[in-house]
């Protein structure tokens, strides 16, 4: 079979038999979203903090403006709402509401991390473990409103549980000295395994209040963002230490993944892990591949690779976002979300996603 034929197989694939599995009826009742700037829908924008994105040029072509997401459209999260099923995006949970809270909440947060201090110094966030707190809070209503312990159970088992940490603790703590005192307490090594074990605790933590269809992000090329770009000066290639650094946290995880899902005290729980750095890889090797003009430069920002600060208030982006991979200095366009989240939901390539995708981990 030649290279142009399986070329051609993947584009009728995407563009033809996938829509035809997404769209019906809802295929979970919930779906919950942990994470940080990648996912988060508003729940920074009240908080004091220099991490909101509740102003132009942000959302510039989302159906309702600035609304907190730092993109110019749709996340990750948003996308894989639509090929769920979902009439409609998941709400953040600082602006939940009523029974609303059946169909899922959004807990992200920018700056947020595994470690309670990362990001510290952007101001006020919502850590995991508050994440966790806030999430809490929900099952207790959901309880209420369902009226049995066992009826809230069994409606919690079937929902999609998306967890997406990691970035900001190597981004915005240990690779900061002047500010973090990690990296003087830990070698690279030791700090991965330090945070991978606390991850684990706040899985299993999730894993108790009733999580059992549990998705895993891997990190993605932190070392070639243009912001890591920008500050190195770099002129030929990504951050090497960094990405290093991030495939070592990505390692783990998947280990992780198959160390729950070996649990025979958690066999009742299925964990996956989605491999977003080998897919951002791909992009930035050869972007022109998947339509890109750009993948070493944000569409919006200031500096060498636009990535100097993030994206002002209402600084005038570049015309054709749909032909850059990164949104800002940190953040991926809506064109490359929506890249990731069609190729994890139902892969074609099984190195994406392990051991399985989330279409088939929603259908157990």
């Amino acid at each position: 079979m030649s290279r142009f034929h399986n070329f051609f197989m993947i584009i009728v694939f995407y563009n033809v038999i996938l829509p035809t599995l997404v769209v019906g009826k809802q295929q979970v009742p919930c779906y919950f979203i942990f994470g940080d700037s990648l996912v988060d829908n508003g729940n920074n924008n009240r908080l004091l903090t220099f991490a909101k994105a509740i102003f132009l040029p942000h959302g510039i072509d989302y159906s309702s403006g600035p609304t907190g997401r730092f993109c110019n459209g749709r996340t990750f999260a948003d996308f894989m709402a639509e090929y769920l099923g979902f009439n409609r995006h998941i709400p953040p949970f600082a602006l939940s509401n009523g029974s609303d809270i059946l169909l899922g909440l959004n807990y992200a947060s920018a700056a947020a991390g595994i470690r309670s201090e990362t990001g510290r110094h952007l101001g006020d966030r919502i850590t995991f473990d508050q994440q966790l707190k806030n999430h809490e809070m929900t099952v207790s209503s959901i309880r209420e409103i369902l009226g049995e312990p066992g009826l809230a159970s069994n409606y919690l088992k079937k929902c999609l549980y998306h967890i997406g940490f990691g970035s900001n603790d190597y981004l915005n703590n240990y690779f900061i000295p002047a500010v973090y005192e990690t990296s003087n307490m830990f070698t690279v090594e030791k700090f991965t395994e330090v945070l991978v074990q606390q991850y684990r605790r706040q899985i299993l933590t999730l894993h108790s209040y009733g999580a059992r269809k549990v998705v895993l992000n891997g990190l993605g090329p932190v070392g070639c963002t243009p912001y890591e770009m920008s500050r190195h000066s770099s002129n030929e290639s990504c951050v090497e230490y960094i990405n290093t650094a991030v495939q070592l946290f990505n390692h783990n995880i998947k280990l992780l993944v198959d160390e729950l899902n070996n649990d025979t005290s958690l066999e009742d729980a299925k964990f996956i892990y989605l491999n977003y750095y080998d897919m951002s890889m791909e992009v930035i090797r050869q972007p022109s591949a998947f339509g890109f003009t750009a993948a070493d430069s944000g569409c919006c920002g200031t500096g060498l690779y636009n990535g100097g600060l993030t994206c002002l208030p209402f600084e005038v982006p570049c015309p054709n976002r749909s032909e850059y991979f990164f949104w800002d200095a940190y953040h991926s366009t809506e064109a490359a979300n929506r890249i990731a989240s069609k190729r994890t939901f139902l892969a074609v390539n099984t190195l994406d996603v392990h051991p399985m995708d989330i279409y088939h981990l929603v259908q157990l």
